[in-house]
C-alpha cells in the first residue's frame, strides 16, 4: 500500500458520552487524525445498519461506534443493542468479501479525551493497513 493513502473514517458518537469525549481531546489539545469525521447522535442506539452500510457504500473506508460506557447509557440500553447491530454490519461486510476490521464500536465516558484520540488514531493505524475500501477503490457511487 502506498504512504500517501488516508482512509476516510466516519465515527457515530453518543452525544453524551463519545461527543463529549471528543470535545474534551480537542479541549486539551490533543491530536487526532483529521480524516476521522465525527457525527454526533442523541445516542447510539439511534445508529442503524444502513447507516453503517450506507457510509462505506458512499466511499467510507471505515466506520465506527463510540458510545456510553456499557451500562451507562443516558437511554438506558442504546449502546447494548448498537453493539449487536455493530457485529451485525461486521458479519455482513465478511459476507461479501470486505474485511470486518472496518466497523467497529467503542465505549467511553466523556472524561476519556485521551481515549478517544488514541481510538482515531487506532482506527486510522488499521485501516491504513487494510487499504482502501473495495467499493472506494471501484470508484462506485450509488445513484441518490
Amino acid at each position: 500500500m502506498t504512504d500517501t493513502f488516508e482512509p476516510k473514517i466516519l465515527a457515530f458518537c453518543c452525544k453524551y458520552c463519545a461527543y463529549a469525549a471528543a470535545d474534551l481531546a480537542g479541549s486539551m489539545r490533543l491530536s487526532y487524525p483529521a480524516n476521522v469525521k465525527v457525527i454526533q447522535v442523541p445516542c447510539t442506539g439511534r445508529v442503524d445498519i444502513l447507516h453503517l452500510l450506507r457510509a462505506i457504500e458512499d466511499g467510507a473506508d471505515g466506520v465506527y461506534v463510540a458510545g456510553c460506557l456499557e451500562g451507562e447509557c443516558h437511554f438506558l440500553s442504546g449502546n447494548l443493542s448498537t453493539r449487536k447491530r455493530v457485529e451485525y454490519v461486521k458479519k455482513t461486510l465478511a459476507s461479501i468479501g470486505m474485511e470486518p476490521e472496518r466497523a467497529e464500536m467503542f465505549n467511553l465516558s466523556s472524561a476519556m479525551g485521551p481515549r478517544f484520540a488514541e481510538i482515531a488514531r487506532e482506527m486510522t493505524e488499521r485501516i491504513r493497513k487494510l487499504g482502501p475500501s473495495p467499493v472506494r477503490c471501484g470508484e462506485v457511487k450509488s445513484e441518490k
